[in-house]
């Protein structure tokens, strides 16, 4: 079995392969200052919960957008599972050709979420947009040419400065709105991160399709794949041709099959 981790700067997400298929996921808030004691345990403790013996995990891969847990990660994994995981970064086998100015600073997220959408959508143009922390857009060619895109403020962060900016605009919760013109301020506040989100992806997908995606041919228009804790709210926004939860998880595993 094939254990992933999607570290996050708000969570860490965790998948659990048996084969190809994805038989267990588990989500614990990333500490940045967690032992590697803490980690070893908490990971062996969620998968004897799920009737998973940690004794048949065999390989492990991280998506770590947080270095400095890195260790504790690498150290209590190394310590509780035998195993020494392989981080993603733009060193390892990627199947990609990276065409940023400097491949090193593209962030393991964006790399495993490349790597998942090739192996799920072959044979296309991407726009791969993943809502977590931070709103990051990205484009890929079917040849698997890795363009660079866009980073926003995700809507968490959004509304963490609208409310830590104001002396009288609340926190509010993040979710989906019905209409733009809001007659209460808290539903004005979600509508504005909802629409304004929304409107800013459309805007982004629509400038890079007319920058890197020119072509008239109706089959190298690019398909937008949406990810992220955040892409199902705007689901039915018709934003994404599709959207895949487990993306970077499934980019991990098949980042652990090319490096095995």
């Amino acid at each position: 079995m094939t254990l992933t981790l999607d570290v996050g700067n708000s969570n860490i997400t965790g998948g659990v392969f048996d084969g190809d298929q994805l038989i267990l996921q588990f989500r614990q808030t990333t500490h940045k200052n967690s032992s590697s004691d803490e980690i070893g345990i908490f990971l062996r403790s969620v998968l004897r919960e799920n009737d998973i013996s940690p004794e048949k995990i065999t390989q492990i891969g991280i998506c770590s957008v947080v270095p400095p847990i890195n260790y504790s990660l690498s150290s209590g994994i190394l310590k509780y599972f035998g195993i020494e995981p392989l981080f993603i970064q733009a060193g390892i086998k990627n199947g990609l050709k990276l065409k940023m100015q400097n491949p090193k600073e593209i962030g393991a997220d964006l790399i495993a979420d490349s790597i998942g959408a090739v192996s799920l959508c072959p044979n296309k143009n991407l726009i791969i947009v993943d809502l977590g922390t931070a709103t990051t857009i990205h484009a890929l060619t079917k040849n698997k040419e890795y363009l660079g895109g866009s980073i926003l403020p995700g809507l968490k962060i959004s509304v963490q400065a609208l409310a830590s900016g104001t002396s009288k605009l609340p926190h509010v919760d993040i979710k989906k709105s019905e209409k733009a013109c809001a007659t209460a301020t808290i539903e004005a506040i979600q509508s504005g991160i909802y629409f304004g989100t929304a409107g800013a992806i459309k805007e982004i997908c629509r400038t890079i399709s007319s920058e890197v995606f020119k072509s008239e041919n109706p089959e190298d228009k690019p398909y937008i794949v949406g990810t992220g804790g955040f892409a199902k709210i705007f689901e039915s926004y018709n934003i994404f041709d599709e959207i895949f939860p487990e993306l970077t998880l499934i980019g991990v595993k098949k980042a652990l099959e090319l490096n095995s």
